[in-house]
């Protein structure tokens, strides 16, 4: 998990993939803090804390991660409010957010602990309030980059639909993202396969930023892509975006 930390920290600013995720997670947040003058936001396994910068609201947001390699990096770019703690057992009051985030966390988990981050995540949620979560999506794409992030499982639509509602959340928004790309995705994970699985060392080259003509019209693809998710939801991709609400009013 150092390695993929490591990797994400140099290329997350500039690589198609990242800057993707942050155009198809900003409009879902910008809902949820939407009428809220003071939002409190806590990003669950913040990694190297870039996601809390995502927007301007979010830059006095909380975050914790299990790796001091990515608090570490955190603490570097200028995110003072992040600590060390597990996903299974938030240091925070019930009650506490307005809204919760979690990208690329839950598949990494067993299922066991799955649950229990899910249900962490519901606690420190205040009623009314939204919890994001980005997961990796679709057996079928399982590759090298599994490796690398030490991926237990990917999600499909019931069964993330399912671990929502297991927390008592009710499920408002749920996507597959990366779509525009399954193909090229599919393709590359398919001969991973059947090569054999890399070692960690090996599939960090995943996560380097691709030579610029060619991350610039990725880039693009998925800038369209994350125009037209305003509108629809994909019916297949490499990754599951979901918003989901607490019954009750804060």
């Amino acid at each position: 998990m150092d390695r993929l930390l490591e990797a994400t920290f140099q290329a997350e600013t500039r690589h198609f993939w990242f800057r993707g995720l942050r155009r198809f997670a900003r409009p879902l947040l910008a809902a949820a803090i939407a009428g809220r003058p003071r939002p409190r936001v806590l990003d669950a396994g913040c990694g190297t804390g870039c996601n809390l910068r995502l927007l301007p609201e979010l830059a006095g947001g909380y975050g914790f991660d299990l790796n001091r390699v990515g608090l570490r990096h955190a603490r570097e770019s200028g995110n003072a409010r992040v600590a060390r703690a597990r996903v299974t057992a938030i240091p925070f009051a019930d009650a506490a957010f307005d809204v919760v985030t979690s990208f690329d966390v839950l598949y990494a988990l067993t299922e066991d602990d799955a649950r229990r981050a899910m249900s962490e995540m519901a606690r420190v949620l205040k009623p009314g309030g939204t919890l994001i979560v980005n997961v990796a999506a679709l057996d079928i794409l399982r590759g090298g980059h599994a490796v690398l992030a030490e991926e237990l499982r990917r999600y499909d639509r019931r069964m993330l639909t399912d671990a929502v509602a297991e927390a008592g959340l009710r499920t408002i928004r749920l996507t597959y993202t990366n779509a525009s790309l399954f193909p090229v995705i599919l393709a590359a994970r398919v001969l991973q396969r059947v090569a054999g699985m890399d070692t960690p060392k090996e599939t960090g080259r995943e996560i380097s930023v691709p030579p610029a003509p060619v991350n610039a019209v990725l880039d693009a693809i998925l800038t369209f892509e994350a125009c037209a998710l305003r509108a629809i939801d994909m019916p297949f991709g490499s990754s599951l975006l979901c918003a989901a609400r607490k019954p009750g009013h804060d």
